[in-house]
C-alpha cells in the first residue's frame, strides 16, 4: 500500500479508538468476525463504480470445493510472478489509488483486486472473495484478499505464495468487504 504514513496513522487511530472485547485478539475462529460496519479505505471509495464486479454479491452459499482451490493456489501464484511491485506514488503520482495492475506493476490491494478478478473468472464465488486491510508483521498497512472456504477465511498475499488461514498470518487486520454485501466494509480488528 502507498502513502503509508498516511494509512498506518488513519489505521493506528482506528485500532486505538476501537474498544473491544478482551478476547478479540486472541480468537480461535478460523472467520474473521464482523465487529460492525466500517468506511471503505483509503482509495477504495470508488471501487464499486470503477469495477462493478469487485463488489458483486453471488449467492453466499456456493461453497469454495478442494478443486477450487487448486485454482485458487494456481492464481495466486501466477498473479504474484507476473506482477511487479509498485507504489502508487510512483505510477501515478498520488498516495493511493485501488486499481488494476498496469505494465509497470501495482501495489498490495491491485495485486488483491487482480486475484479477485481472475478468480470470479474461474467461477469462484465473488461473495467469498473479500478483500481486507491489515496491519502486516511490521505493522505497516496492507491489504490481502481473503478466500471465505468451508474451513475459515484464507489469505491470499502478494508477499507469499502460501495460503494460510488468517489467523496463522500475524497480521492485525483492521476491516474486510462485508461478506453479505461486499459493496460496504465492516470492521474486524482482530489479530492473527
Amino acid at each position: 500500500m502507498s502513502g503509508r504514513t498516511t494509512l498506518r496513522a488513519i489505521a493506528l487511530a482506528a485500532l486505538a479508538s476501537f474498544t473491544a472485547p478482551a478476547n478479540v485478539f486472541a480468537s480461535g475462529s478460523d472467520f474473521l468476525t464482523s465487529r460492525g460496519l466500517g468506511t471503505a479505505p483509503p482509495g477504495a471509495q470508488r471501487l464499486c463504480s470503477t469495477y462493478s464486479w469487485a463488489c458483486a454479491r453471488g449467492s453466499s452459499s456456493a461453497v469454495v470445493t478442494q478443486g477450487q482451490m487448486q485454482v485458487v493456489r494456481a492464481v495466486n501464484s501466477q498473479i504474484n510472478r507476473s506482477t511487479r511491485a509498485i507504489e502508487d506514488r510512483q505510477q501515478y503520482g498520488e498516495a493511493e489509488r485501488w486499481a488494476m495492475p498496469t505494465s509497470r506493476g501495482g501495489d498490495c490491494e491491485d495485486y488483491a483486486l487482480a486475484k479477485k478478478r481472475a478468480l470470479i473468472g474461474k467461477g469462484i464465488d465473488p461473495q467469498r472473495l473479500l478483500i481486507a486491510t491489515v496491519l502486516d508483521r511490521s505493522r505497516r498497512p496492507h491489504a490481502v484478499l481473503i478466500v471465505r472456504t468451508d474451513e475459515g477465511d484464507m489469505v491470499l498475499d502478494n508477499v507469499t505464495n502460501s495460503i494460510r488461514n488468517w489467523r496463522d498470518t500475524r497480521y492485525v487486520f483492521l476491516r474486510m468487504q462485508d461478506p453479505n454485501r461486499p459493496s460496504r466494509w465492516v470492521n474486524v480488528i482482530a489479530g492473527g
